[in-house]
């Protein structure tokens, strides 16, 4: 089976190669020897051409391409009728038997192919050229089945929820803590391995009902005593042993050696470990059990099991591009030879993994469990044939591949422990896969050296005592997502500590930014790879320009693959919503590079070979950037709104304008309408009072103007700060002034990432904006036109923060690094591309001015934007390009990468 990007890379080259023929008769038959050929398989082992068959009429048929239970094929001359050919392809089935039906029948002409599922009742159509995007699709032909995990999320989910309620049991009982989190896992150990052949069918449950008191009074003797027996070699055990306690086999592997606590249960806690005993437990994911079993042990978890636990889908993004696809892709070379076989096989045990936030196990186990699958396509392989079973091996055939090649760290001890146990499950159900395959495969009974779980802070713990660098290949993992200011100061304390005191900005940084700075000094000199997945927010905003060029300075860290933002989702109920990226990186160059693209953020990945991944996740030069308090160029000059610093006492909702303009008409002259982002976007009115430039005697007259601006003195008086205190003076102001005297341009700092553009305006000085705004003072049409052209929104897109999944605005890193148009001279901007630009964004207004009651966030919704705005903000986009001698591709990556060429340019130029 060759790698998915060997296939993707076929997949390419032939949709190059077929592009232009037209000709059903003359190039049929070579398009789908080559078809075939993408996925590594020959045609001529699996299917026919021109399959007689006789239609339901009676008449001769003849099918295109056969492959008799899988796949029927029909090909017709390019531009003709796609739907007439799937009519044609049906009417052949009447003629088959009813094991040569296939699931699958795709039709094409040349230029689309469609792809029909019949099982399923499923369609997919595309455009030939996109064929490389699509391979996955293909699972059937390559060998790639896209795995369906939902039926082990849902019994793992089940597994837990009954593991909650047998905890509840106890924990009623008043046994807790660290002997009752021991006291589960080795639960969970025997009601695995009672249904997946570890102990005899029903051997645990027997025990319970049979050994048992039905009032449960004795239940925790019996168990603890039968845990004492599977910690003990037979041949060490009392010869007048209960015979059903005798039948259980040695496990060893540590899980049952620490003594427990004495634990006394009941009826209830009887009844619900049975009730655990009856559900099939062969069924549950590893991968995933582990976090959900931890949902265990916490209040809060177990109303929401699985709100947080790390779904197989999103793991398989980290580890494939890592080293399954490189794994695969040598073993497809490796396969032609006995002798290399084997030399693969000894690499796969060699291999050895790190995860330094392991949680549970979740990445570990699913290492482990696609090691072993890939060791049971190479045990295929090294049989002389198909019928030999894995005895004639011999002993020294079976898994080279163990547990003790992963190593972990994790903080809580609880999951540490989970993680062990989830490893050994994980072992037993890929021999279960080898037993099934071969009809041959032992336990691996008693358990062998376990994989090694540190439980430790791996942020101030030394990942070299754990594993040596020498030895390892592979780090891989989910560290925490904390924000910068959602640390605790322990958090903060270790974070900081791993960069040096005169980096500015630190303290700015995420907290799996520490992982990423342990991860790249732990590989210096080595060719370990890494793979960690994050929140986009360290590829975005002001981190990039802090973190990634420390990386890059003092490490020389180069990205090997990434994923862009996605949105890191799960089945489970309480599913939490994260925006993340995955990064793969090493201290050295690899031969290809490969970025993963989303076209939303809920999408399948699409994968492609690129030159270079920066910083920001782009096909792009290396760029950084910083936080900078003046702008790289000639451009007007952007600062924050007014702050009142007043606990809201000099502001008014309409409804308290309303009741001052009832009482105190004369009053509402010193009011002024305030906005900040909310309020702009939503057109909600706000007031404030604004006594700039105004004697503040006079707002004496009016005692509800008073009674607020004494309300606000006595607030600041009440701070700790100093310089509130001082503002108590002019209690009547606002703390921070900055409010333009002529019309200014009005920036929100927070905008949905759901809008094509980020609403901007134009707004007369007698509009107060706040805090939350941002201001260009100069507010000319051209200068609109340039921060409301997609041309500004990409550069925001990518270089902003975010607020969650909302986009940030800020005025040092986004718009005093923007490379505006002329700027430094690297391209002059004519009086008449000015005039365009300024007669395009004037359309934009008029446009908005259009739909008078209308919001902005009504107007910017992508679902109710107006065709006319649309078509506005398509010219003034179109015009903007001109200006910078941009040629539009339709792609956000192309758009991008221009203009970080053009911002190194300028910073050169400097």
């Amino acid at each position: 089976m060759i790698s998915l990007n060997e296939i993707r890379d076929r997949a390419n080259a032939f949709s190059h190669e077929f592009s232009k023929d037209t000709d059903e008769k003359g190039e049929a038959s070579t398009f789908w020897e080559e078809f075939f050929q993408v996925f590594g398989v020959s045609r001529r082992r699996v299917a026919s051409f021109e399959y007689r068959v006789k239609k339901a009429d009676g008449a001769q048929g003849f099918i295109d391409v056969f492959w008799p239970g899988v796949l029927l094929a029909e090909h017709k001359t390019q531009g003709r009728d796609l739907d007439k050919a799937y009519q044609q392809a049906l009417g052949y089935l009447d003629g088959l038997k009813d094991g040569e039906l296939p699931r699958y029948i795709i039709v094409s002409d040349f230029a689309r192919m469609r792809v029909y599922d019949l099982e399923e009742k499923d369609e997919f159509e595309f455009p030939l050229i996109d064929f490389s995007k699509h391979v996955e699709r293909f699972g059937f032909i390559s060998g790639y089945e896209v795995h369906k995990y939902e039926e082990e999320e849902k019994a793992s989910i089940k597994a837990a929820e009954f593991m909650a309620e047998f905890h509840n049991a106890i924990a009623d009982t008043g046994y807790e803590g660290h002997s009752l989190e021991v006291f589960l896992t080795r639960i969970l150990f025997c009601l695995f391995s009672e249904d997946t052949g570890i102990f005899e069918r029903r051997q645990f449950q027997n025990y319970i009902e049979q050994r048992t008191n039905e009032d449960g009074s004795d239940l925790g003797v019996k168990i603890l005593e039968l845990f004492y027996i599977l910690n003990s070699p037979v041949e060490k055990r009392q010869s007048n042993l209960d015979e059903q306690l005798a039948a259980f086999s040695y496990i060893n592997g540590k899980i049952f050696s620490e003594r427990l606590d004495p634990i006394s249960l009941d009826k209830k806690a009887r009844e619900t470990l049975l009730k655990c005993c009856s559900f099939d437990w062969s069924q549950i994911s590893a991968s995933i059990f582990g976090s959900l079993f931890q949902g265990v042990m916490d209040s809060d978890e177990r109303r929401e099991l699985g709100a947080h636990y790390t779904s197989e889908l999103n793991i398989m993004k980290v580890i494939q591009p890592l080293f399954l696809d490189e794994l695969y892709t040598e073993f497809d070379t490796a396969k032609r030879s006995q002798q290399r076989l084997e030399t693969f096989h000894n690499k796969l045990a060699s291999l050895k993994f790190l995860d330094p936030a392991c949680g549970c196990g979740n990445f570990l186990v699913t290492t482990y469990r696609e090691l072993r699958k890939l060791e049971l396509e190479v045990l295929k392989k090294k049989r002389k044939n198909e019928k030999e079973s894995l005895r004639a091996f011999g002993t020294e055939e079976l898994s080279k591949i163990h547990v003790n090649q992963f190593y972990g760290i994790e903080i809580e001890e609880f999951p540490a422990l989970v993680a062990r146990t989830a490893m050994y499950l994980a072992d037993h159900q890929a021999t279960m896969m080898l037993r099934e395959t071969f009809g041959l495969a032992q336990p691996r009974i008693p358990l062998e050296e376990p994989a090694t779980i540190v439980h430790a802070n791996a942020l101030t713990t030394d990942w070299k005592e754990v594993v040596s660098p020498d030895e390892l290949d592979y780090i891989l993992g989910n560290p925490p997502f904390y924000g910068a200011r959602l640390m605790t100061k322990e958090q903060k304390s270790d974070l900081v500590a791993l960069f040096p005191k005169t980096l500015k900005g630190v303290g700015n940084l995420d907290f799996v930014t520490g992982w990423y700075v342990k991860a790249a000094e732990y590989i210096q000199g080595t060719k370990i790879k890494v793979g960690l997945v994050s929140t986009n927010s360290i590829t975005q905003g002001e981190q990039v320009g802090i973190l990634w060029k420390f990386l890059h300075d003092k490490f020389g860290i180069v990205r090997h693959y990434a994923h862009r933002t996605f949105k890191w989702k799960n089945e489970a109920k309480g599913n939490a919503a994260v925006f993340c990226v995955i990064v793969g990186f090493a201290s050295f160059e690899p031969e290809k590079k490969y970025l993963y693209s989303y076209e939303k953020v809920t999408s399948e990945p699409v994968e492609e070979e690129v030159t270079n991944i920066n910083a920001y996740l782009v096909d792009a030069p290396e760029v950084f950037i910083e936080s900078r308090s003046k702008q790289i160029c000639d451009a007007p000059k952007m600062s924050y709104g007014s702050m009142p610093i007043e606990n809201g006492h000099l502001v008014f909702s309409d409804d308290e304008k309303k009741e001052l303009e009832d009482k105190e008409p004369e009053a509402i002259k010193y009011l002024r309408k305030y906005v900040g982002g909310y309020e702009f976007l939503n057109n909600v009115p706000r007031w404030c009072i604004w006594m700039v430039d105004t004697n503040p005697a006079e707002i004496r007259k009016f005692s509800s103007l008073m009674e607020r601006v004494e309300e606000t003195k006595s607030y600041r008086l009440s701070s700790s700060r100093e310089a509130t205190n001082k503002l108590a003076s002019v209690p009547y102001l606002f703390g921070e002034i900055r409010q333009p005297k002529t019309s200014y341009i009005l920036v929100t700092k927070v905008s949905s990432e759901n809008r094509d553009y980020l609403p901007i305006g134009i707004v007369g000085p007698e509009t107060i904006a706040s805090g939350s705004c941002l201001l260009i003072s100069d507010s000319s049409l051209y200068n609109f036109g340039i921060v409301q052209s997609k041309m500004h929104m990409v550069w925001f897109r990518f270089t902003g923060g975010r607020m969650k999944s909302d986009y940030q605005y800020s005025a040092t890193t986004v718009y005093n690094n923007y490379p505006w148009p002329g700027c430094a001279e690297v391209r002059d901007v004519t009086d008449e591309a000015r005039q365009k630009i300024e007669s395009a964004a004037q359309a934009v207004l008029d446009a908005r001015a259009g739909f008078p009651v209308s919001s902005l966030a009504d107007l910017y919704d992508p679902i109710t934007m107006p065709i006319v705005l649309t078509k506005a903000h398509e010219m003034l986009d179109k015009e903007v390009d001109k200006a910078y001698g941009y040629k539009d591709t339709g792609s956000e990556a192309d758009r991008i990468a221009f203009l970080f060429n053009l911002y190194n340019t300028i910073i050169s130029s400097k």
